[in-house]
């Protein structure tokens, strides 16, 4: 079998960046997101030497002789899926203590080793931490888009965009794992989704959790699927199993740990004491998504409620995806208050805030930027810009700050 084609990956210069400065360099994200593509291109024209500890000799040999397997380590190495043998870290600490050069290590993790104390406590001060996400349209399209710096920036300029139609289901069904993408038709697509659940599980969550009852955690995952872009409802969650509200909170903890689950924590000011103070739930990826409550862009495309879920955490994923790669980090909230004015997605930038709402429709009215008006409000001269993204083909003013803006624009500005 062919390997999926190479797309551009516009985290290489951030992570060129670090490598020039810092002795370990840590790219996490979920499984088959490109992190190994990625490191093995960067490595391959720099001299690094490659280890994986999926591989079951590699991993024995680290765990039995932790300092005697980094003390008999290359220069210059590649450790891909580190999180995998945590008996490593101090060994890690130690080599890099004696000896500070920079880019010694890049190190690969598909759990949030963040969460893993150890990691975490052992290379403080030593390393910086990137993260990959599945590929972002404006990946895909080939170009880096001028969305953010413009939102945060100069302002957004007058440009045609145009209208996606169905192709945006297809868009959102499709997700942006490269392995799935490579394959031709939906339908396989889909079983790779489904594949790739249900061997996480499987594997990854027997590393980093003891729990027992492993046949739970397919059922929440797809559960959740059909919650995203909600309130985080965890009793809803809780509802179909026979297990408590707080082992259930730990599953999706342990969920969001894969990187399959992503809260939206709320945003808050003092100026403003009714507002909702619930997380949002969004899945990692909307192909994942799809694949697992077994629609297609077809019935995506019929089905306008769900539709406007999905395309939600399509667009809260794809500015997380471009926000990993400016130079300046991106903080993600959502608001909502308690007389239901809300904005799908806050993003805040060097103290700036910007607040972004998603209409799947193709028409926009003065009633819909009422969210929006109470965040800028609320934000005072802190606020950048107010944006609905819909799917429509001109950009159009709605008062100072705010307007509506095409969809395709996203990931097609210059």
């Amino acid at each position: 079998m062919s390997d999926p084609p190479l797309h551009p990956r516009f985290l290489v210069p951030r992570l060129l960046e670090a490598l020039a400065d810092t002795p370990v360099v840590l790219l996490h994200g979920p499984r088959q997101c490109g992190k190994t593509t990625l490191a093995r291109q960067i490595g391959d024209t720099a001299g690094y030497a490659y280890l994986n500890f999926d591989d079951d000799v590699q991993r024995a040999s680290a765990q039995a002789d932790p300092v005697g397997f980094v003390a008999d380590l290359p220069g210059k190495v590649i450790l891909d899926e580190v999180q995998r043998v945590p008996e490593l870290f101090t060994s890690i600490k130690a080599a890099v203590d004696r000896d500070r050069q920079p880019g010694r290590f890049i190190l690969t993790g598909s759990a949030n080793v963040l969460l893993v104390s150890r990691l975490a406590d052992s290379l403080a001060g030593r390393m910086e931490i990137l993260r990959l996400h599945p590929l972002a349209q404006a990946e895909l399209a080939g170009r880096p888009s001028g969305f953010l710096p413009a939102l945060f920036g100069a302002g957004l300029k007058p440009g045609a965009g145009r209208r996606l139609g169905q192709d945006l289901a297809e868009r959102v069904a499709a997700g942006g794992y490269p392995v799935a993408l490579a394959r031709a038709k939906p339908r396989r697509r889909a079983a790779w989704y489904r594949d790739y659940a249900d061997s996480l599980v499987q594997r990854d969550v027997r590393d980093i959790s003891r729990i027992s009852t492993l046949d739970a955690l397919p059922r929440l995952l797809t559960l959740a699927a059909g919650q995203t872009a909600r309130l985080l409802n965890v009793a809803d969650l809780a509802a179909p199993f026979q297990l408590s509200r707080p082992t259930i909170r730990d599953y999706i903890t342990l969920l969001e740990r894969l990187f399959l689950l992503e809260e939206l924590p709320p945003w808050h000011n003092n100026r403003l004491s009714r507002l909702i103070k619930t997380p949002k739930l969004h899945l990692g990826d909307t192909g994942l998504a799809c694949a697992l409550l077994g629609v297609d862009a077809g019935a995506l495309w019929q089905d306008r409620a769900l539709f406007g879920q999905l395309l939600e955490t399509f667009i809260c994923q794809e500015l997380r995806r471009q926000a990993g790669w400016q130079e300046q980090p991106v903080l993600f909230h959502h608001f909502r208050d308690k007389d239901g004015a809300e904005v799908d997605v806050v993003l805040e930038q060097g103290g700036r805030i910007a607040g972004i709402e998603i209409k799947a429709a193709a028409t926009v009215t003065a009633a819909d930027f009422r969210g929006l008006r109470k965040l800028k409000d609320a934000a005072g001269n802190r606020f950048t810009a107010g944006v609905l993204l819909y799917d429509g083909e001109s950009p159009a003013p709605f008062g100072d700050g705010l307007a509506a803006v095409p969809l395709s624009l996203l990931w097609e500005m210059g």
